[in-house]
């Protein structure tokens, strides 16, 4: 009798451990994907660009306040290019200053009879997302917000941003600019951007301009402290660690938005142990409802996802040699090879817990090479000579939000090479013609025996 219940026992068992074999992947892959109820949403590893989920993204909607990112980015290049510096006063038009004045909007005071700083209005946008702030930074750089959003869309097609569409600097409908939307533009228009590329917009400004991050994590600032229009900023990005509700470790920007048009919409970042992924939400909604939480409720789901199943290997260090491409032949120079190395880290996505397979691809840049593939001398050093890439043939390949679908780092001149003088090159060329010579005379006479 106990012999035939252990049996039954052990055929229990073993049907259970079967169903479970054929039932648990699944169920464990469904789970790890995250429902984000949005209209689109992606999110992106920050380093490569590498597309790790994606739900829409390819559609064009409106991106509301997120726009600013735009304008964040020609403001921070202005001042890289000395074109503006932080402590530049400038005076308001009416059209920013009456736009400063609708406190239905995010906003701080201005005052046409008054001069800000570049960095006070840039606070003002970045922190508080200040709409008539934002349109006195247009017009400083620009003049107008109307030549403004012609550099704006200039720059979106140099980032390859897609089908991009700016209408004006804030992301505000320009049914709400009163009337006084910039000039080229309709009175209904709207900014409209995929969700790729809203998050190749914050790939490329935390790229170029990573100190963006400083302004876009300070959870509060005083506008003009002590003077007329005074304004307590609490930051719209309720994600960040120090707000008690959403507050999420490691998330420190980028942009919220919300109109009527677009619904809420965030693109947030957030960076852990050396690792940072860029999410964005478009429309967002929990539950099936709409309001100002959801745009983090859902963001907090690509960031729990992409921190719990992925990490980033480094593959190669900045400034060392790429392997079996340590050093490439060089034509026409005093020296015949050049040593090259990585200018910045190669890196890898891996999931966790799984063993990569990873491919290294080494590309000419095709600027400093003939038509065998040697570099043509003079070559100076940091000089880019190629590119490599990193591919894990394990991750699913969801292709990359830039870089035209790879993450390609550049390699460079560890010396500089110069161009040998006339003599040189015609003993060199006399050189080769003997050894052509020889090495043809000496096939021959193999061929004899």
């Amino acid at each position: 009798m106990k012999k035939k219940l252990i049996k039954q026992l052990f055929a229990l068992v073993a049907v259970f451990l079967m169903a479970s074999s054929l039932i648990t992947p699944n169920a464990s892959a469904a789970s790890q994907l995250p429902n984000v109820e949005a209209d689109a949403a992606i999110l992106i590893e920050a380093d490569t660009g590498q597309i790790l989920y994606e739900k829409n993204s390819g559609a064009v909607l409106g991106i509301a306040s997120m726009t600013k990112m735009m304008t964040e980015y020609l403001i921070l290049e202005a001042i890289h290019e000395k074109k503006l510096s932080w402590d530049d006063r400038v005076g308001v038009s009416k059209y920013a200053a009456d736009i400063s004045q609708d406190y239905s909007l995010s906003n701080v005071p201005l005052l046409t009879t008054e001069k800000y700083t570049i960095k006070e209005l840039y606070e003002a946008m970045a922190i508080y997302s200040a709409n008539g702030a934002s349109i006195a930074l247009a017009e400083a750089l620009a003049g107008s917000e109307a030549e403004f959003i012609k550099l704006m869309n200039k720059k979106a097609e140099e980032l390859n941003l897609g089908e991009a569409k700016f209408v004006n600097s804030t992301g505000l409908s320009n049914s709400l600019l009163k009337g006084q939307h910039p000039k080229g533009t309709k009175a209904d228009d709207e900014n409209l951007l995929s969700a790729r590329a809203v998050s190749a917009l914050a790939f490329h400004i935390l790229h170029d301009y990573p100190e963006v991050l400083e302004t876009a994590k300070t959870p509060e600032k005083i506008f003009r402290p002590g003077q007329q229009g005074e304004t307590t900023m609490d930051n719209w990005n309720k994600m960040l660690p120090s707000f008690p509700t959403y507050g999420y470790e490691g998330l420190d920007g980028l942009k919220t938005g919300h109109t009527d048009f677009a619904g809420y919409c965030f693109t947030g970042t957030a960076e852990r142990d050396g690792v940072r992924y860029i999410a964005v939400v478009m429309n967002a909604k929990n539950n099936g409802k709409s309001f100002e939480g959801a745009r983090f409720t859902e963001t907090k789901k690509l960031l729990d996802y992409a921190f719990d199943n992925y990490e980033l290997k480094q593959v190669a260090p900045e400034g060392k040699a790429v392997k079996k491409h340590e050093s490439l032949p060089v034509v026409k120079g005093k020296n015949k090879e050049l040593k090259v190395v990585t200018k910045e880290p190669v890196n890898v996505l891996t999931k966790k817990g799984e063993e990569s397979k990873i491919s290294l691809q080494f590309d000419f840049n095709p600027k400093v090479v003939d038509e065998k593939d040697r570099i043509v001398a003079p070559i100076k050093e940091g000089q880019v000579v190629g590119y490599v890439s990193a591919k894990n043939k394990n991750l699913d390949d969801l292709g990359y939000a830039v870089n035209n679908g790879t993450n390609k780092v550049p390699v460079v001149a560890d010396t500089t090479i110069e161009k040998a003088n006339w003599f040189v090159l015609a003993i060199r060329s006399i050189g080769d013609f003997f050894v052509g010579v020889w090495s043809d005379a000496a096939a021959n006479i193999k061929n004899w025996f």
